[in-house]
């Protein structure tokens, strides 16, 4: 294994860990999940920095110490969809990483952050929205699930991508050696 490989494996333990931290600090909107937290920025930040993989990676850890640690699992296939698949699939915001790499200016990489993180956030609302309809209907009382599940759902997901998408086009932009991983 070259220095190269084990520094990456490295970097994704680390940010995986500090993924678990941020999401332990939220801001809580609802009794029954769901809640606004910087968890996804660890996650893009590893999928610009090294790459799709690595993004997916650290999304599939964070997720895997979601479920163990407080993860309210009701069946298998709702568990996998909430928290292995939901935030492992924020690291597809490293599919833009080649034009943030080749983006001109500060502005241009910025939009392609955001883009990227927005695709990552979007595809994680759907999957929450999914195992909303199929598995929490109930709560929707009289209203149609399938509208109470977005509603509900993007009441956290929508700002989280936002914030999420913010802070890293922030950090990465005044901060542009975050892209490049350290070559050793």
């Amino acid at each position: 294994m070259n220095s190269k490989n084990l520094l990456m494996m490295v970097e994704i333990a680390i940010f995986a860990a500090i993924g678990i931290i941020l999401d332990k600090l939220t801001f809580s909107l609802w009794p029954q999940g769901g809640s606004i937290s910087l968890v996804m920025v660890p996650i893009v930040i590893m999928a610009f920095r090294w790459g799709t993989v690595a993004g997916l990676v650290t999304g599939l850890l964070i997720g895997t110490m979601n479920a163990m640690f407080g993860g309210f699992i009701l069946t298998p296939l709702q568990g996998f969809i909430d928290y292995f698949f939901a935030f492992t699939v924020v690291g597809l915001a490293g599919l833009l990483r080649p034009l943030v790499t080749r983006a001109q200016t500060a502005s241009e990489k910025a939009l392609y952050i955001t883009i990227g993180t927005i695709i990552g956030g979007l595809i994680r609302y759907v999957a929450h929205a999914i195992a909303g309809y199929v598995f929490f209907s109930e709560y929707a009382g009289d209203q149609n699930p399938l509208i109470y599940t977005i509603v509900y759902n993007g009441s956290y997901m929508v700002p989280a991508i936002i914030l999420t998408a913010a802070i890293v086009s922030l950090l990465m932009t005044k901060a542009p050696k975050l892209l490049e991983p350290k070559k050793r």
